[in-house]
């Protein structure tokens, strides 16, 4: 039996789906995609509204990940820097604060940070230094805790968590409380400090429609919803009923395999706003962080002070609510505006969109960086990847969605396995 006539599917064309497909096809296979929506692309997703560019909810590629050398082009995605550091709001006035060691620009904001002591300072560079000396694999092995009391043991001010690692880390994590497992802290910090934060051209969805184009076998089908997964079949919502010989989940499984119900993921959600503005009032391409306690604003950043594809009319303003509240669109727009005049002096002429994700991030325990393939097996035609199997990122995207795809390759390359896979069941 030729490796392209082995029905493999996988659910979800996000990261993890495209990756996983990739692999497969390196490896002469021809897999098929179901995906419910009608693009790739999952939780990484680019409007564009009235010739504005937006990215369902704010994102930045971290370069330093160690998937994005081995299945992302960086050039031909025409990635734009920001710079490290962030502009703080905080009770009316406005600071900066950044690596100078990477941008000399920060040199003596960074210095005179009034909300970090020297201790803070030298803490910080401490931090860098250790970090950079410890592998990934090794991070991931450590004691969890919470990121706050990681910072704390670590000798850090009240002053500065407040004023600068909660409101960064709070917008990274979606939660407002620093309770996400220090490894993921451990992590995220590393890859800023070795890398660029970057967001593509074209938003940040031309990272998996670029996936999407290594592609030359695979078939995808868009607007797909996958009701029920069962070993050999896949039930649609429509009601037809497909088989196959293997599959992938690179979604969130619980909803499709009836013995995972129970084991529904926990997400972090938050809200993204657009709005036009007459003009910047940040220049540079950093991110904006309210300090103020209890603000609903966390973060906000120009689009458009990096090159962009398109362009609107005027200036747009995107907006992170990560604080939970109860507040109604209608209810939570001017609440918004009002903090952007107080905090940033920023009064926009108008809003464009807004998007409440639900399901941003998964919020996960035990948090890993790698799995064996072996591990993304749930049954004899059963498969799964996603983040969600590791820690919340896009390197985990990848790396699940790849050991995913070997894990079926070596299924099916296994002699014991492959008189059961050329059988009649198809």
């Amino acid at each position: 039996m030729k490796k392209e006539a082995y029905k493999i599917a996988i659910i979800g064309a996000g990261v993890s789906g495209l990756t996983a497909a990739i692999v497969l096809e390196s490896h002469g296979y021809a897999p098929e995609i179901f995906e419910a929506s009608d693009a790739v692309g999952g939780r990484v997703r680019t409007d564009v509204v009235e010739s504005y560019q937006l990215d369902r909810g704010f994102q930045v590629l971290l370069t330093a990940y160690p998937m994005v050398g081995k299945y992302l082009d960086i050039k031909s995605l025409e990635v734009q820097s920001l710079r490290p550091g962030a502009l703080i709001a905080r009770n009316g006035k406005r600071y900066t604060f950044g690596d100078p060691t990477r941008d000399l620009g920060f040199s003596w904001s960074t210095l005179t940070f009034p909300m970090a002591t020297f201790r803070d300072k030298l803490l910080i560079w401490k931090l860098n230094r250790n970090l950079r000396k410890e592998s990934l694999e090794h991070i991931f092995t450590q004691p969890e805790q919470t990121t706050l009391e990681f910072l704390k043991k670590y000798g850090f001010s009240e002053a500065v968590i407040n004023a600068f690692f909660k409101p960064f880390f709070s917008g990274i994590f979606l939660e407002d409380k620093l309770n996400t497992s220090s490894r993921m802290f451990c992590f995220v910090y590393k890859m800023f400090g070795e890398g660029l934060a970057v967001i593509p051209k074209k938003g940040i969805q031309a990272i998996p429609h670029q996936l999407q184009q290594q592609l030359q076998k695979t078939k995808i089908h868009f607007n797909s919803r996958v009701k029920t997964l069962k070993e050999g079949e896949i039930h649609m919502e429509d009601g037809t009923i497909l088989k196959n010989h293997l599959a992938i989940v690179a979604t969130e499984a619980s909803a499709l395999i009836p013995a995972l119900k129970k084991q529904a993921i926990d997400w972090k959600s938050c809200d993204t706003l657009y709005f036009e503005v007459e003009k910047r009032n940040i220049n540079s391409p950093i991110i904006g962080l309210s300090a103020d306690t209890g603000s609903l604003v966390n973060n906000i950043f120009y689009p458009n002070s990096i090159d962009s594809e398109t362009k609107g009319n005027h200036e747009l303003l995107s907006v992170t609510v990560v604080q939970e509240h109860n507040l109604s669109e209608s209810d939570l727009i001017p609440a918004v505006e009002k903090e952007l005049k107080s905090q940033f002096g920023i009064q926009p002429l108008r809003y464009l969109k807004s998007y409440k994700i639900a399901k941003a991030l998964p919020d996960l325990q035990n948090l890993q960086y790698n799995l064996a393939e072996t591990e993304t097996r749930l049954n004899s035609r059963i498969f799964l990847s996603g983040d969600v199997l590791l820690n919340a990122s896009l390197n985990a995207a990848m790396i699940s969605g790849e050991q995913a795809a070997m894990g079926i390759i070596h299924t099916l390359e296994d002699s014991q396995d492959l008189a059961f896979f050329t059988s009649e069941y198809l």
